[in-house]
């Protein structure tokens, strides 16, 4: 009985182990939680010249069944994603066209994180 207490105690701290980590370090384990509310990527001065940019490059159109908002997740293929040009500000993220309407994604998650409409 006394062994099984103690198995069922260290089980507790390995499992909790990794959360409380997590809350000190800033580590996370699994999958990382997507920040989609840092602010907008692109300057909004510099959303128009962006939406004649990206008609200029004439970039192919992708469909997807699902919509288009902040959040949703791309599939893993058949879209092209682009480097967004260093005039428009310094970023991480790609954009491509979806559905009609210009996104900015991560490129790791393929997460969009603004809808530039």
């Amino acid at each position: 009985m006394r062994n099984r207490i103690l198995a069922l105690a260290a089980l507790g701290v390995a499992l909790g182990a990794p959360i409380a980590a997590q809350a000190q370090t800033g580590i996370t384990v699994g999958r990382a939680p997507v920040v989609v509310d840092e602010g907008p990527a692109i300057a909004v001065e510099q959303r128009p010249a962006f939406r004649d940019y990206v008609v200029e490059q004439r970039v192919p159109a992708f469909h997807v069944p699902d919509r288009v908002v902040v959040g949703a997740t791309l599939p893993e293929t058949g879209i092209t994603y682009y480097d967004v040009p260093q005039r428009f500000g310094a970023t991480t993220y790609r954009y491509t066209v979806v559905n009609g309407a210009t996104v900015l994604v991560e490129p790791r998650s393929r997460r969009i994180v603004e809808v530039m409409d």
